[in-house]
């Protein structure tokens, strides 16, 4: 398939499965079809118009015009310099390679990652939070990301692609929805009782087992095997962690339990004083589930060749 094409179904697969409803996505893009109406003709000379069609601004085609056929593709959790130097020596030595697929962003991608954040209102909406609350709450953790992000040099890898003249992809969000859908889906048809039978359901997805071999697996950090799971709340999308102020709102909304790919010390803290039992179910093992169920949609019709480098490897379902 056409990179573009490739491009466009990740986002529409991305779209279909958004924890929040596909209804809600599509609103986001009315939003931004508003706003960008409203502008003055010198003001959109800046808007990032794609944002009109792709409601994930994590997820760019990074290098490439779109019209690049793909067929063999090198994929890892994480694309900088060294790995577009692995591709070019890969190229050399008769390996083909049309296209770098990276899940983390880069470039324009990693400098807008804060705008996908909004969604976890939505979210946490869903499981009980009041919108207002939400709201106010991320609107402070989504201005901290962007001052965070604002110093960093966003487009190394991406200039080093384009000086190979590697095509380069990104896609963080939809992948993360796939995950964070995938296992809500499981956990409420299986409802686990026990933590450790949410473990046990995390151990036989190939991606965590395997993860498990290499150390990095799914692990209770509050809580314990005996504990009842209750209601519980995967928290795996939306750029990054939420506003660490918001556990005592999903305790009155009755979460028992929130399962993530990671969480930080401090956020590990004030879940603990609101009696939340979490498991963080693995950052780069979920990177890797998400991503291969998305690979798994774009390939249906268009068988793709994938290689692995950077910690992702590829499981077919």
């Amino acid at each position: 398939m056409k990179l573009r094409d490739l491009h466009k179904k990740a986002i529409q697969t991305g779209i279909e499965n958004d924890p929040r409803g596909s209804q809600a996505a599509l609103k986001d893009l009315d939003l931004k079809k508003r706003d960008f109406e409203d502008l003055k003709p010198d003001e959109k000379a800046f808007f990032d118009t794609e944002s009109l069609t792709n409601p994930y601004a994590d997820s760019r085609i990074l290098h490439g015009s779109g019209d690049e056929e793909i067929k063999n593709i090198l994929v890892g959790i994480d694309i900088d310099v060294g790995e577009l130097l692995l591709a070019d020596n890969l190229r050399t030595k008769g390996q083909r390679i049309d296209l770098l697929l990276s899940h983390h962003p880069s470039g324009k991608a990693f400098a807008d990652l804060h705008a996908v954040m909004q969604m976890q209102s939505d979210i946490l909406n869903l499981f009980g939070v009041p919108i207002n609350i939400a709201e106010a709450l991320m609107d402070g953790r989504i201005k901290e990301m962007e001052r965070k992000l604002m110093p960093a040099n966003h487009t190394r890898a991406v200039d080093a692609a384009k000086l190979l003249n590697i095509p380069f992809l990104c896609l963080h969000t939809p992948a993360d929805n796939m995950v964070a859908t995938y296992l809500q889906r499981l956990f409420d048809e299986k409802k686990p009782h026990y933590l450790s039978d949410l473990l046990d359901l995390l151990k036989n997805i190939l991606e965590y087992k395997t993860a498990m071999m290499n150390g990095a697996g799914p692990k209770i950090i509050l809580g314990s095997k005996t504990r009842k799971a209750g209601k519980i709340f995967v928290d795996m999308t939306g750029g990054t962690e939420g506003a660490k102020d918001i556990f005592e709102s999903l305790t009155s909304s009755g979460v028992s339990t929130i399962v993530g790919m990671h969480m930080s010390e401090e956020h590990r803290k004030e879940a603990e004083k609101s009696h939340l039992n979490v498991v963080v179910a693995g950052h780069i093992a979920s990177d890797n589930l998400g991503l291969n169920l998305l690979i798994d949609e774009i390939a249906k019709e268009n068988p793709l060749e994938v290689l692995e480098c950077s910690g992702f490897r590829r499981f077919n379902r």
